[in-house]
């Protein structure tokens, strides 16, 4: 068996050049990431606060406010009130599910290219991976 520091180390060989590509493609549709993973979430959870947000990305909530108050500058969301007069849940406008669809058909291509040659199962298995090593690092 390999040493654990090789995993970790063919983890960040790989996540560099990934996001490169990745913000390359987003760029397209005038995204960055951080837009992107929050459209995302939005569109496949629904409407959410920000603490949700950030708390599912594990980032501080200042970052989600800056990148949602861009995402609304650019009619991709919108906010409603909450149950609490002080909540806000932000949701996806008619124009951002537009957008996220548009996108979600590039990123499933870019996807589908780099995933090439790689089983199902090899992939449900590093998927059930990654959650264990993220369950491990949030206890």
């Amino acid at each position: 068996m390999q040493e654990p520091h090789t995993f970790f180390y063919q983890l960040i060989l790989l996540y560099r050049p990934f996001e490169k590509k990745l913000n390359d493609l987003l760029q397209q549709h005038d995204l960055h990431r951080a837009q992107w993973i929050i459209l995302y979430y939005l569109s496949n959870f629904g409407p959410s606060t920000n603490v949700e947000i950030s708390t599912y990305q594990g980032v501080e909530k200042p970052t989600i406010t800056r990148t949602m108050s861009r995402l609304e500058a650019l009619g991709l969301v919108t906010h409603r009130q909450g149950n609490d007069k002080r909540e806000k849940k932000m949701m996806v406008t008619d124009y951002g599910n537009h957008v996220y669809l548009k996108v979600r058909q590039s990123i499933d291509q870019f996807e589908k290219e780099i995933l090439a040659g790689i089983s199902e199962e090899d992939q449900v298995e590093t998927m059930r991976i990654f959650k264990e090593i993220r369950k491990n690092l949030t206890k």
